[in-house]
């Protein structure tokens, strides 16, 4: 592959930032900025995090931003560019290269982010490596040591959907349910719900990208809170219960990358939290508590019964399995 003819292919007309000064075809990238400015950095390697058996290069694109738009989210931050890094083995052609940065595309275009620069080398297995950028109002970046005792736990979306996409795909053909495959292909970052959230005083986010059972353990730890998790309350779509019945509960604690936000609200802002949600036509589920802890943990309750949760899910520094 030649890398100038690659660059030149992958170089914008124009940018969807009004800020960039210089983008594509320099040693580096310039812009300015009034606002602060968030930083996020997410890398995934073939066979480790995604596998072309179940997922065409469009999707790898997509799906690899989106983890970044993620971060942005939980951040509070308006995605606004990203650059990428590709180590690109002999078995990618030129034109699979282009379809994963069209797909990358097809998400920052919903975002009105611009890519803005990046680098490719030789290798024996592709890797992306993406850097994002986002913008906030200055003093509103959202943080996982914000939660308050007495904070209400509540969650995006629904939970588990995406490891149910990777089951379908790893083990049922054709898949019994093309939404779950969708979920997992092509997940939606929450980024517009969390920056038109800036109103509220406090606000804690997370994204769900290892499994809320990892990301509630997070807050806990940042806080020094005890989070409470009601087993009953967690949102578990249709087609996950229907398809997986007896496994939907385990992979909406622990399944991972539905990109899905966790975040605790006060009482005080939860009404306007949810008139954002109605206006905005997203799911929010209030699924448990914020309590005063010495030794933070999170539990789960279950009727009358609590038992520590423990964060399990995705831990990045152990083998994954292919997606």
């Amino acid at each position: 592959m030649e890398e100038f003819e690659l660059i030149r292919r992958l170089s914008p007309s124009y940018y969807r930032q009004s800020s960039v000064v210089k983008g594509i075809g320099d040693d580096a990238f310039v812009f300015r900025s009034s606002e602060d400015i968030v930083f996020t950095t997410d890398t995934m390697v073939e066979d480790v995090h995604f596998s072309k058996s179940t997922m065409a290069p469009h999707a790898v694109g997509y799906r690899a931003l989106a983890a970044n738009v993620s971060d942005l989210a939980a951040m509070g931050s308006e995605p606004a560019f990203y650059s990428v890094s590709l180590v690109v083995p002999p078995d990618w052609t030129e034109e699979e290269i282009v379809e994963l940065y069209d797909g990358m595309d097809e998400l920052g275009r919903v975002f009105g982010m611009d890519l803005i620069g990046g680098d490719t080398v030789s290798g024996k297995q592709l890797v992306v490596a993406i850097t994002a950028h986002g913008y906030l109002q200055k003093g509103k970046a959202r943080y996982r040591s914000a939660a308050r005792p007495g904070d209400l736990l509540f969650v995006t979306g629904t939970l588990g959907d995406s490891r149910g996409g990777l089951e379908e795909l790893l083990h049922s053909s054709p898949p019994f349910s093309e939404y779950l495959v969708q979920r997992h292909r092509y997940p939606e970052p929450r980024a517009v719900f969390a920056s038109r959230l800036q109103g509220l005083n406090r606000l804690c986010l997370n994204d769900v990208s290892d499994g809320i059972a990892s990301e509630a353990n997070e807050i806990a730890s940042a806080s020094g809170v005890t989070v409470h998790v009601d087993r009953e309350l967690l949102p578990i779509s249709e087609s996950l219960r229907s398809v997986y019945p007896e496994k939907a509960v385990e992979w909406a604690l622990s399944g991972g990358e539905d990109f899905e936000l966790l975040g605790t609200v006060s009482e005080q802002e939860k009404e306007e939290l949810l008139r954002t949600a109605e206006h905005m036509k997203m799911r929010v589920t209030f699924i448990g508590t914020i309590t005063s802890s010495d030794a933070p943990r999170v539990l789960i309750h279950s009727g009358e019964k609590a038992e520590t949760l423990l964060p399990t899910g995705y831990t990045h520094l152990q083998e994954r399995r292919s997606q």
